[in-house]
């Protein structure tokens, strides 16, 4: 009897240390799931990325390394008017990403000395197993030859630009009326809207349609078209 109950003691010792280790681990990976994001120049001084990072897309820890801000502010004072007006332009997404509340924003205090900026935040990058974020070309190949991931806003577009452009022809199914007079609604293969004007009628038939325009909104994209013979 007293080894039967040890057997079972035994075994719920086992299995309590094996819970305790489990969510360990589960908090140890929850807790490091955030990427470190090193930011250039090129992307801080270009508009859409503060645009992305109010969406609340983005939850990574954001850094900015204190290089990069120098690099912006010589630009800033420079001869050069387009660069001076990009670079001010840099600074002030640099302030206004550190306002965003989706994720946290650092300015990393990494020495002034002459190391070039980029060969700077591809040894932040390394050292510190992080991504960069940036729309140059060069600084992107470079990174990816030493295995580092690279964001790039411009991927970014692309993969979200519209599939289905004004003037391709389509046929598709009319499953409802429209909210406006002689409207008729159906929907494209990857399940995009199509308003479609004088449609009404042909609820319930394929008709053949002309993309006219379409219009992105935050509940996804509609299509208008017109009817074609076909």
């Amino acid at each position: 009897m007293e080894i039967f109950i040890l057997i079972i003691v035994i075994i719920i010792l086992a299995e309590t240390t094996i819970l305790f280790i489990k969510s360990n681990d589960k908090i140890n990976i929850t807790g490091n799931t955030k990427r470190k994001v090193y930011v250039d120049t090129s992307a801080l001084m270009d508009n859409r990325l503060i645009s992305v990072a109010k969406t609340g897309f983005i939850g990574d820890d954001i850094i900015i390394p204190r290089s990069v801000i120098r690099e912006m502010q010589i630009l800033a004072d420079g001869k050069d008017h387009e660069k001076r007006v990009r670079a001010r332009v840099g600074l002030d997404n640099a302030n206004e990403l550190e306002r965003i509340v989706h994720f946290n924003t650092t300015i990393l205090q990494d020495p002034l000395d002459r190391t070039p900026v980029d060969e700077r935040l591809i040894e932040l990058a390394k050292e510190n197993h992080g991504l960069i974020l940036t729309n140059d070309f060069n600084l992107n190949k470079v990174a990816t030859t030493e295995h580092i991931g690279v964001l790039n806003l411009n991927d970014l577009q692309i993969a979200l630009r519209n599939e289905y452009k004004p003037g391709e022809r389509f046929n598709i199914k009319i499953v409802s009326e429209g909210s406006n007079r002689g409207q008729g609604v159906g929907y494209l293969p990857d399940g995009t809207m199509v308003v479609v004007t004088g449609a009404k009628s042909k609820l319930g038939t394929t008709v053949s349609i002309e993309l006219t325009r379409y219009r992105q909104t935050s509940a996804g994209k509609m299509m208008f078209a017109k009817l074609t013979k076909g």
